[in-house]
Order: C-alpha cells, then sequence, then structure tokens
C-alpha cells in the first residue's frame, strides 16, 4: 500500500474486493485491473479508512492517519507495537485489543482516543478496570502519555462517582462493580467511547456487570475491550466477549454457542471441538495482539505496581501498630534492629497474617489482595512465580489457588532438597504446575525457572539481594519471553519498601529512616 502526498492510498487487492470498496467508498477508484487483481485509490481521510477496514481489512493492512498526523505527546515515544495497536483501534469503533499483559496497551489506547479527540469524533472516555490498576496504571498513563487530557477517578461514595462522572472530565476511570452504583448517570453523561480493561470480567453475559454494560452500549458509541487472555479457560468464554463487541459474528443464544464450540461427552463433561479455536478466532474479531516476543522494542523487564486497598480491619489494627511504634520512641533512640521488628509486623499485617510474641498468628482479611493476583494469573499467558514472605500465608494463598482450580506448588522451607528439586525440574518441563508459590530464602538463589516470565511479589522482602535474587529466577539465560515483575501494594510501609528495592537502596541502612516516615505519616 502506498500513500501519495498525504492525499490518497494505493494498494492492489482481488477485484471482486475492488469493486466492494468501490460501491461501498464514494471517494475511490479503480485505477486498472490485471487479471483477478486490481489496482484501487482511495482518499486518505479517517473516516475513508475505517470504511476501507470493514471492507478490505482481511486482504490489506489498512494505515491510519494517526500515523501521519500525530503528535505523540508524552514522557516517552511510543515502540512500533504501540503505534500499531493505536493506528488499529482508530479504525473500528468496536474492537478487541488482545496485547499480552506488559506490552503498553493501555498507553496505546490512551493515544488513540486522544486522536480521535482531536479530530473531534468523541468527547469523553470512560475507562472500566479493576480496582488495582485504577491510579497505577491508567491515571500514571494518562498522566505519563496525556497530560493535557483531564482524568477523574470515580471511586468512594456514591455522591463521589456522581460527582466525577458529572464533571467536565474528559477520561473517567471506574471498576467493574463502580459501574452498577451509578449506571444512570453514566448513561446520561453521554460517553463516546467506553475501555474495558481486563475485558474477561465480562465474559459471562448472565451477570449484572454484563448487562449493565451491554445497556450502557449505545449504537453510536465506541467500544475497545482489552484483555491478553481471552477465552483463556473455555472457548464459551468468548460468547460474553464477541456479544458486546460482535454480537452478528455469534449466535443470539449461549447454548447454541456452546454447541458450536464444544463436545459434551457425559452429563457433565464437556471437551472442545478441533476447530473451536478457529471458531473463536472468528467471533473475537476485529482485534488486534502483540505478544510480549514480538515486541522487540520493549525492555526486557517491565515493573508495574497493583493497588489493593486494606481492609477497614486491617487499617485499623495498622493504625494501632503505628501508635505502638511511636509511643516506643518517646524518650528513646530507635535501633536498627528494633525498626526491622516493627517495619515487619506492618509488612505481616498488610499481606494477611501477623505472627504475636507468642507465637501465634493473627489473620485479616485480604481477599482483595487475593482477588487481584488471580487477576495478574489470568491475564498472564505463561506460568507465574509467586513471592510471599511469610510462611503462614503461603497456606491461605494456596488454599485460594486451589479453590479456583489453579494448578500451583509451594516452596518453603519445609520442602526437602529432593521434592524441591522434583518440583522444579516439573515446573520447567512439564505444563503443571502453572504457579510457585515460594518463600524467598527457599528459593532465592541459584534456582532457573524460565518457564515463567512473571514474577508477583505478595508483599516486599526486607532485603535488596533476596528481591534481586527472586528476579533473576526468571532472567537468566534460556528465558524466552520479555518479563513482568508485579509488585501488589497496600499500605504506605509498602510502597516506601518497594520504591527502595526497585532503586537498589540498602535497606539495612534506611531501616531507621522509614521507621521514621511511618511514624510522621500518622
Amino acid at each position: 500500500m502506498i500513500l501519495i502526498g498525504n492525499e490518497a492510498v494505493n494498494f492492489q487487492c482481488p477485484h471482486d474486493t475492488a469493486k466492494l470498496i468501490k460501491h461501498c467508498i464514494a471517494r475511490s477508484e479503480i485505477l486498472g485491473t490485471h487479471g483477478n487483481i486490481s489496482d484501487v485509490l482511495v482518499y486518505f481521510n479517517l473516516e475513508e479508512m475505517q470504511e476501507l477496514s470493514k471492507v478490505a481489512g482481511h486482504v490489506v493492512k489498512v494505515p491510519s492517519p494517526i500515523e501521519y498526523s500525530y503528535a505523540w505527546p508524552g514522557m516517552f515515544k511510543p515502540f512500533d507495537h504501540q503505534r500499531d495497536t493505536s493506528r488499529f483501534l482508530t479504525l473500528h469503533r468496536r474492537a478487541f485489543c488482545f496485547n499480552e499483559a506488559g506490552t503498553g496497551k493501555t498507553s496505546a489506547a490512551i493515544w488513540a482516543a486522544d486522536y480521535l479527540m482531536n479530530m473531534g469524533l468523541i468527547k469523553r472516555v470512560l475507562v472500566i478496570c479493576p480496582l488495582s490498576i485504577m491510579q497505577s496504571a491508567w491515571q500514571a498513563d494518562l498522566f505519563k502519555t496525556t497530560m493535557h487530557r483531564t482524568c477523574g477517578i470515580a471511586h468512594g461514595s456514591t455522591s463521589k462517582r456522581k460527582k466525577i462522572i458529572n464533571g467536565t472530565y474528559e477520561f473517567v476511570v471506574i471498576n467493574y462493580d463502580g459501574v452498577n452504583v451509578v449506571e444512570k448517570e453514566i448513561a446520561q453523561a453521554d460517553f463516546d467511547l467506553i475501555i474495558v480493561d481486563e475485558a474477561n470480567a465480562y465474559k459471562n453475559p448472565s451477570t449484572k456487570r454484563w448487562r449493565t454494560l451491554a445497556r450502557l452500549i449505545k449504537a453510536n458509541t465506541w467500544l475497545w475491550m482489552m484483555t491478553g487472555t481471552p477465552s483463556a479457560q473455555s472457548p464459551v468464554d468468548a460468547f460474553g466477549l464477541a456479544k458486546l463487541v460482535s454480537p452478528q459474528r455469534v449466535p443470539k443464544y449461549m447454548n447454541a454457542w456452546k454447541d458450536m464450540v464444544m463436545t459434551q461427552l457425559t452429563r457433565f463433561k464437556w471437551v472442545p471441538k478441533p476447530n473451536a479455536k478457529d471458531t473463536v478466532y472468528s467471533a473475537l474479531q476485529p482485534a488486534i495482539r502483540y505478544e510480549k516476543a514480538q515486541c522487540l522494542d520493549l525492555p526486557d523487564l517491565i515493573y508495574q505496581t497493583r493497588l489493593v486497598p486494606l481492609t477497614p480491619q486491617a487499617t485499623k489494627f495498622y493504625r494501632e501498630l503505628v501508635k505502638e511504634m511511636q509511643i516506643q520512641t518517646v524518650g528513646e533512640t530507635i535501633s536498627t534492629v528494633n525498626a526491622a521488628a516493627s517495619l515487619s509486623r506492618l509488612l505481616q499485617l498488610s499481606g494477611g497474617a501477623v505472627y504475636t510474641d507468642g507465637g501465634n498468628v493473627v489473620e485479616f482479611d485480604v481477599s482483595p489482595r487475593l482477588n487481584v493476583m488471580l487477576e495478574v494469573i489470568e491475564e498472564t499467558s505463561n506460568k507465574v512465580l509467586i513471592f510471599v514472605p511469610y510462611k503462614h500465608t503461603l497456606t491461605l494463598i494456596k488454599t485460594f489457588l486451589d479453590k479456583h482450580g489453579v494448578t500451583n506448588a509451594v516452596i518453603s522451607g519445609d520442602v526437602s532438597a529432593g521434592q524441591r528439586a522434583s518440583t522444579f525440574n516439573n515446573f520447567q518441563t512439564m505444563v503443571n504446575p502453572r504457579v510457585l508459590l515460594i518463600q524467598p530464602q527457599a528459593a532465592s538463589h541459584g534456582v532457573t525457572l524460565t518457564a515463567a516470565d512473571t514474577v508477583i511479589f505478595w508483599s516486599p522482602v526486607m532485603s535488596v539481594e533476596t528481591y534481586l535474587q527472586c528476579i533473576a529466577r526468571i532472567d537468566r539465560v534460556g528465558q524466552k519471553n520479555k518479563m513482568t515483575v508485579i509488585h501488589l501494594q497496600g499500605s504506605e510501609v509498602e510502597k516506601r519498601m518497594y520504591t527502595m528495592l526497585q532503586n537498589k537502596v540498602d535497606l539495612h541502612e534506611k531501616l531507621v529512616d522509614l521507621y521514621n516516615e511511618e511514624l510522621e505519616d500518622e
């Protein structure tokens, strides 16, 4: 395809397709035909390119004016795959973005939306995403990418959500279940574009969440649904997503779709049909997908933070621990040992279980953190390592993963050397387990675990060396993929610890400073 003076595109395609182009696009011409191939000229404008994408997107890669007339604002230059993703999104009012986690699809969508705003095609964007990435991903990327746009986070009380939605923010970010709370206000706010991040949350059309979103999508609404793992659990899962973006590609009812992609072996057992993958692929269109391995200009290692606020119960005890620390400091000089002990208790509490002086364990509700961890696993195509500093929490996480059907194994100080070696070998060479739960001290040195390309820190470790060695389990010779490190963060002490670990600051020298900073916040 050749761009002629930014005025028209010239390309070749099958003659039948050329005739369809001429019929559908007024500003187009067939320049000549040679056998079954025609030379076609189409006026280069976004509207014409969108129509061309519908008609001939299956035979030619259609350009978008964003590639030639957009300044790509922000702190960072877009990667090639981000440019291509933005190009694709501007050409489709309804579309899927299946780029793998860690490829920067958030920024690509923001640039595409900003371009459409510049063109006057949309005015406001509603971003629906997990609570954990409302600020750490979307708000942060909006600031880094399009700082000239306004962003409101619709979270908190109902009145606060309504105020944000009824305001003048160009981008409004809201969590899944928050949409149900303020559906009426969203419907009246006339959002032109809805972006759904980690869209597998909408795979089931029988849920209240799905039905609410379906009601909000109007005939002229732009809708981009993003996930790195479409229909990861079953081909049946594609139905709910396709029903929102491309309903003409699937049957009216779920049972008919299930019959198309699954074979019933017994009353309760169904297996995918041999052609299920192709059927799902056809249903989930138009779509773009980049795997991390294809993104050659990506850095080898990407860091992300998932914010998981503490529950009210945990917050209450967190503040009580800080008050105890304040009492201890009165008239006393805090030693590094004492600072480490107090900070360790705050980290334990943030992670879900505190060890008392008598050796007992007090558990706290960490269901929000467990759910976010599961979101990360489900959005990841390959295997995952989860580093859990405290032993008791390992059991809690394993029980949760077992319940949700995620195959896993545990490596801790209680596991024999022989059993560890067998588990590591299975992880590297077999399909299962998909997840390894690891106590850092038990596997932070010398072990190669390159079958995984994602590391999750359930909570921070208290040693830079241990932190780096944990990451080094996947960042070794034999790693074929780009890698992602996820920090689960719910408290101020975790935020500070992660910052220092990532910046390779010697925590031993800074523990007292961390201790004092924690007290100053209260």
